[in-house]
């Protein structure tokens, strides 16, 4: 059992939800690492938390830098004990509406790069090296939290990569997150609507809050605190400026065949997850 002082490792630290996190991390006695492209915004955050925080480059969307990233923080911390999957970018013009062109773009997947795949990479570095650690004296191996959105549940028509990217997400932690419990780690999503951050403009975020409809980044904090301090896993919780946080649950199976299917959906899967189980 291990009682070492406890850390984490967040990115997208340096602003938004990220940096918010952070505080309440650090508030909390917990050291901090934070893992940001905007590398000198993040030591400038680091600096203002107490315990030593610390700060590393990071781009999220390159599995090389996430792995540079994260070996520097284990190597000055030792053991991470809670990683957040929080970096992320808004909808980009994903292919060119041109109806006089006559050639094929190549569409931009840049926000699948980050806000999908860039996650993945964040929790398969957290899985693998949560697997290497001692369980702590509440019995955890170690807890990820990731930022998802209401559009991992919702379809906007006007955000179609962004959405995917968040189905994505939202899939991943319903999946894989009922899994992990058995190896000592948790997995959660947090999913708000609309929070104050460098995702959009400000005339957008005047407008929402005009209307209401702004989540404060208070709810957000206190969703990832829920995550921290309970054994939930698997859970993705919607954040409303009014109803507040939900855990949603996803949808039930059609009919008995499909949940036949999706039982032995899992027992093929099981191998796959297995102690020993290799890439291809």
């Amino acid at each position: 059992m291990i009682t070492m002082p406890k850390t984490a490792y967040v990115t997208g630290g340096a602003s938004g939800i990220g940096k918010a996190v952070a505080e309440m991390l650090a508030g909390r006695g917990i050291r901090v690492a934070i893992a940001d492209v905007n590398i000198g915004q993040a030591e400038a955050v680091a600096r203002t938390l107490p315990g030593a925080a610390t700060a590393v480059a990071l781009d999220t969307a390159t599995w090389d830098s996430q792995v540079s990233a994260f070996k520097a923080v284990l190597r000055d911390f030792g053991r991470i004990d809670y990683v957040y999957a929080i970096a992320g970018i808004g909808e980009k013009v994903w292919i060119p509406n041109d109806p006089t062109s006559t050639e094929f773009a190549k569409p931009n997947l840049k926000v699948l790069d980050v806000d999908l795949s860039g996650v993945l990479y964040t929790c398969a570095l957290a899985i693998q090296q949560m697997r290497r650690q001692e369980p702590d004296e509440t019995g955890f191996r170690g807890k990820i939290a990731v930022t998802a959105s209401v559009c991992g549940f919702y379809c906007v028509s006007t955000l179609p990569v962004y959405t995917a990217a968040k189905h994505g997400v939202v899939g991943f932690v319903r999946s894989y997150g009922k899994h992990l419990p058995d190896e000592a780690i948790t997995l959660n999503a947090i999913c708000p609507n609309v929070v104050r951050t460098n995702i959009s403009n400000e005339v957008f975020y005047s407008l929402m809050e005009s209307q209401g409809l702004l989540v404060p980044m208070d709810s957000v904090v206190q969703a990832f605190e829920q995550c921290l301090d309970s054994n939930m896993s698997g859970e993705t919780l919607e954040i409303e400026p009014k109803t507040g946080i939900v855990s949603r649950t996803g949808p039930e199976p059609l009919d008995k065949e499909a949940e036949e299917t999706l039982k032995l959906l899992h027992q093929r899967g099981a191998a796959l997850q297995a102690i020993g189980a290799k890439l291809e």
